[in-house]
């Protein structure tokens, strides 16, 4: 009998953990179809979310590197989000 082959998926572990919740993929799909947000306007795209939520999971959508953050030195401050080249692979 021939031994199966292991698949490991250790390196997508952290990547399904955050994908996996609901809010971050319609972040993901929001950025995917509008391009370049900002916090506000995706609020306002995403009904029901509360800014912590979009804050929070914005912030773990960068740090697996789906996502980047966008500031800018104008007042008043403008931050906008949009898909990195792997959020838009993903």
């Amino acid at each position: 009998m021939k031994k199966a082959e292991h698949i490991c998926f250790c390196p997508l572990e952290g990547v399904i953990d955050v994908i996996s919740k609901k809010w971050a993929l319609l972040i993901v799909n929001a950025l995917g179809n509008y391009g370049v947000l900002r916090f506000h306007e995706l609020e306002n795209r995403l009904k029901g979310i509360s800014p912590k939520t979009l804050s929070d999971t914005l912030s773990r959508l960068q740090s697996i590197g789906l996502v980047e953050r966008l500031a800018y030195s104008e007042i008043p401050p403008r931050v906008e989000y949009r898909l990195s080249g792997e959020g838009e692979r993903f």
